[in-house]
Formats: C-alpha cells, structure tokens, sequence
C-alpha cells in the first residue's frame, strides 16, 4: 500500500479589527504573533451605511418578547424531545 504524504504549512487565519492611522494599521484586540512575523491582509471597509443599518437594528425586538420565558421554553422542549419512552417491565 503507498503511503501519502500530506504537507502542513501551519497557516493560522484570524479575523480582527484595526484602525488604519498614521500610514499602518493598528489592532484594536489583542494579535498574538511573535514580533516580526510577516502576515497577509486583507482588507474590508465597513461603510457608514452597513454601521448605521445595525444600529437601527439593534434593540428591534426589545418589549416585544420575554426573554427569560423564551429562555426556558427552549429548555423544555429540548428536554421533551429527548425523554426516551416509558419501558414497561
């Protein structure tokens, strides 16, 4: 039987958010890298449009449902729907 051998290049992919100042790009959380490692960007605008679209958005349901009993009625029938039948003996 032949043997395949399959290369791992140990490519890490991470999206996090920057600010573009001053000519770089500044992290805005935490990049664990060791200094100097050499990285691809890529970059996606987030237009004032898309941001003020969420913003109107958020909030959108608030008053109009209970949480809490939203909550435990998922809890319920979760718990009703893995019951197994009663096994008479």
């Amino acid at each position: 039987m032949k043997s395949s051998k399959i290369k791992v290049t140990g490519n890490m992919e991470k999206v996090i958010k920057a600010r573009f100042l001053e000519g770089a790009f500044k992290p805005l959380e935490r990049v664990e890298l060791e200094e100097g490692k050499e990285v691809t960007v890529t970059i996606r605008e987030v237009t004032n449009e898309t941001r003020d679209a969420f913003e109107m958005a958020m909030g959108g349901w608030r008053g109009k449902i209970d949480c809490e009993k939203l909550i435990n009625d998922i809890y319920k029938s979760r718990q009703l729907s893995t019951r197994r039948p009663a096994v008479e003996l």
